[in-house]
């Protein structure tokens, strides 16, 4: 946003979907230029302009027609006329657009059923379809009854051509003129294009009237079809085509002439894509050539005309080819008398109507429309298949998503409007496209205005726009006074040369600063001296990320202070378990203590290597004034006055963790030996308190008979555990040697028999 250089509301919305315009009057710091007032709506906020003083137009939609798809079915006895039905909605809307900002909104397709159809039979009489002819005389009735199933509208028409009436294409012979064919084959005179019979719903006149045609004749292979195909096309008058279903079947067994063959005639004028028909005979085939293919492609789309090309199989790749060039299009096969003719006709029929294709209107310059498909099955497509769906039945219902996005606004600013319909069809959606390119506080500027230097310039948007020929902030100077030497002394500061501190341009007598890559980083002040981005920083962020670069001077936020606001005022982390700031022995700076005393030190001032905790420092003050006893009982009145004290029943008494004053609870022992229990705290105020428990905790004497019993008792039992274990020795020794002595007699008794 800040990029595009907006010098206006309405510049500043075309610049992005996401750019807003600030119309505070003192939004702008000095130095400042007016395309400032463009940027992102987060930046907006966060430079100080409220809400209500953005302009940020958006885009809209707005549904005019939206009549719901016709509900109908074969055979119903209620009857609507073709207009009547409705198979596409909505049918109108207008779609407000912002450049950049997309607006989007459903299509719901639904081919109806016994939706009325007209069908054209165009047919080449040359003489190689002579017996194609015979099978045609028929087909009225044939095809009548078999498009009943479909539809109970149904109209049928004949047309028929041959070829250009000039030479190279036909012999210009009076006789061949008479009678192209040879021997004596009675053929017709030949022609470029006939409308035999009209749209008619009497399938007997059409076998009537086509059972009077003859055949005719040509020299070369390729025929006219291309002519004959533009005028049914443009002829809708003639032809009688009602804003229904429309089919054009076009039977042949020839290639085709196209733009550029007409010239071997020496016809060079091409064709206009207009309707010659005078007494339904095409009369202007000598003096216009053969169409184009992409001039035929658009006709057939403008009329709504599907294309169903009978042809034989020795031309089947041809066709198919020319298939792939025109929208909503079939091939078939037809043999070699057109005898399967009906078949292939209700077989393209089934064909077309399978498939759904959006089209639309030629765009505005700068607008771009995408399409998503929601086809049957759940099959989705985006891009040129987004247009599509195919496999529908008749009386499926399917729905695409249409996105419409405006990249630039039109120069004159004025309305379009487009149109999107499905290929082979009449109905279409008609959208309005109204362009959002300037701000609502525009209409509301004063022309003239006296805050615009003596009224040179438009206040509007909370600036001014400049008369022609008039610029700066304030339309305060003409053009020719620009360059002036005199004016760039107003953009020196004292004693400088440089001209805005070489962070800007003189304009006008005044400074506008230039921009930097960064868009968040801003030159500022009356000589722009001021920027943004050049204060003291910390921890590697500007003003450590606890306050605002001003004028390359940091404003801390609150509770922050120091040149980069990297010093805390806070002073939690300075808290003493006691509840006391640096445990009162220091002062807390930044966040971290400085400790005064020289004997305590850590982050809070309570390390001190030397020093006795709470309780023991206490303990003998404690012991003289509760109990009159201990070291300090002569000097008690002068040493241990310092805290006031307070004597409880039990221990039970005494103040427990949570109050307010810092706590600590104390165990000691007197000089009797005897346990003494007391709490030291200090309040608010900086008092000391002590509660002591009023009697000491302590141990009764020993009692001398058990013991004595029991040292005599325990000499005693020793004594016989002594007695039992030698006992036991001297009997495990006798008994060992006992056994030798039994061993040894045995050996005396054998040495005695030896």
């Amino acid at each position: 946003c800040i990029k595009a250089n907006a010098k206006s509301c309405g510049e500043c919305i075309q610049a992005g979907p996401n750019c807003g315009w600030c119309k505070k009057t003192d939004f702008l710091q000095e130095g400042e230029p007016t395309s400032a007032r463009c940027d992102d709506l987060a930046a907006l906020k966060s430079k100080g302009c409220p809400m209500e003083d953005i302009e940020n137009p958006r885009g809209s939609k707005q549904i005019l027609e939206d009549r719901e798809v016709t509900n109908r079915k074969i055979g119903a006895a209620e009857k609507l006329k073709p207009e009547a039905i409705t198979q596409i909605q909505p049918q109108k809307l207008v779609l407000k657009l912002r450049v950049g900002e997309p607006q989007t909104f459903s299509l719901k397709f639904k081919r109806a059923e016994d939706y009325p159809i007209d069908l054209y039979y165009l047919m080449d009489l040359s003489y190689s379809m002579k017996d194609d002819l015979e099978n045609v005389k028929s087909l009225g009735t044939a095809l009548m009854l078999e498009m009943s199933e479909i539809t109970s509208d149904f109209r049928i028409g004949f047309g028929s051509f041959v070829e250009k009436t000039v030479m190279p294409y036909i012999s210009t012979t009076p006789a061949k003129l008479q009678n192209p064919c040879t021997g004596d084959q009675n053929c017709t005179s030949p022609f470029s294009y006939k409308n035999v019979l009209s749209l008619t719903s009497e399938g007997n006149k059409f076998n009537e009237l086509v059972g009077k045609q003859h055949i005719s004749g040509n020299l070369d292979s390729p025929e006219g079809g291309f002519d004959a195909i533009m005028q049914v096309a443009v002829c809708g008058e003639q032809i009688g085509w009602r804003n229904v279903t429309r089919l054009l079947v076009f039977s042949t067994d020839a290639g085709f002439h196209f733009a550029g063959d007409g010239k071997l005639g020496g016809i060079v004028l091409p064709n206009d894509g207009k309707c010659h028909l005078e007494n339904d005979m095409y009369t202007m085939s000598h003096y216009y050539d053969y169409p184009s293919i992409a001039h035929l492609v658009q006709k057939l789309s403008e009329n709504n005309i599907q294309t169903i090309f009978a042809v034989t199989e020795e031309f089947q790749a041809v066709y198919k080819e020319l298939k792939n060039l025109i929208p909503k299009s079939a091939v078939g096969t037809l043999s070699s008398n057109s005898s399967n003719v009906i078949q292939l006709i209700i077989d393209a029929y089934n064909s077309l109507s399978s498939e759904v294709i959006l089209e639309n209107s030629k765009l505005p310059k700068g607008v771009t429309i995408s399409y998503k498909s929601f086809c049957k099955n759940g099959v989705n497509d985006t891009q040129e298949d987004g247009r599509k769906c195919s496999n529908i039945s008749i009386g499926d219902e399917v729905k695409f998503e249409i996105n419409v996005t405006a990249n630039e606004c039109p120069k004159k600013g004025q309305n379009e409007s487009i149109k999107i319909k499905p290929l082979g069809f009449t109905e279409e959606v008609e959208i309005n496209l109204q362009f959002i390119c300037e701000c609502q506080c525009q209409s509301e500027g004063e022309p003239n205005s006296p805050a615009c230097h003596e009224g040179n310039g438009t206040f509007e948007c909370g600036a001014c726009r400049c008369n022609e020929g008039r610029i700066g902030r304030l339309c305060e100077c003409s053009t020719d006074e620009v360059n002036s030497e005199d004016m760039d002394a107003y953009c020196r500061r004292e004693n400088s040369t440089e001209i805005c501190s070489n962070n800007g341009e003189c304009i006008c007598g005044q400074c506008v600063c230039k921009k930097r890559e960064n868009t968040n980083e801003v030159y500022s002040g009356k000589y722009c001296e001021c920027d943004n981005f050049n204060c003291d920083r910390s921890n590697g962020l500007i003003c450590g990320g606890n306050g605002v670069c001003k004028c390359r001077v940091c404003e801390c936020f609150p509770n922050f202070t120091g040149s980069a606001c990297d010093c805390s005022l806070d002073t939690f982390p300075c808290m003493a378990s006691n509840g006391q700031i640096c445990n009162g022995r220091g002062t807390c700076e930044c966040g971290t203590c400085n400790c005064t005393d020289p004997k305590f030190q850590g982050p809070t001032c309570e390390m001190c290597q030397t020093c006795l905790g709470v309780c023991a420092e206490h303990k003998d003050c404690v012991q003289c004034r509760a109990f009159d006893k201990g070291e300090k009982k002569e000097t008690c009145s002068q040493e241990c006055m310092h805290f006031n004290m307070t004597q409880v029943e039990s221990r039970d008494k005494l103040p427990q963790p949570g109050q307010p004053d810092p706590l600590s609870h104390c165990k000691e022992k007197d000089v009797d030996d005897c346990w003494f229990y007391f709490t030291y705290s200090v309040n608010s105020n900086g008092e000391a308190n002590v509660h002591v428990v009023e009697t000491p905790e302590c141990p009764s004497g020993p009692d001398i008979i058990p013991i004595v019993a029991g040292v005599v008792a325990g000499i005693v039992l020793i004594g016989l555990a002594l007695l039992l274990i030698w006992k036991l020795l001297m009997i495990i020794h006798d008994r060992r040697e006992f056994a030798k002595f039994e061993k040894e007699k045995m050996n005396a008794k054998w040495d005695t028999v030896s």
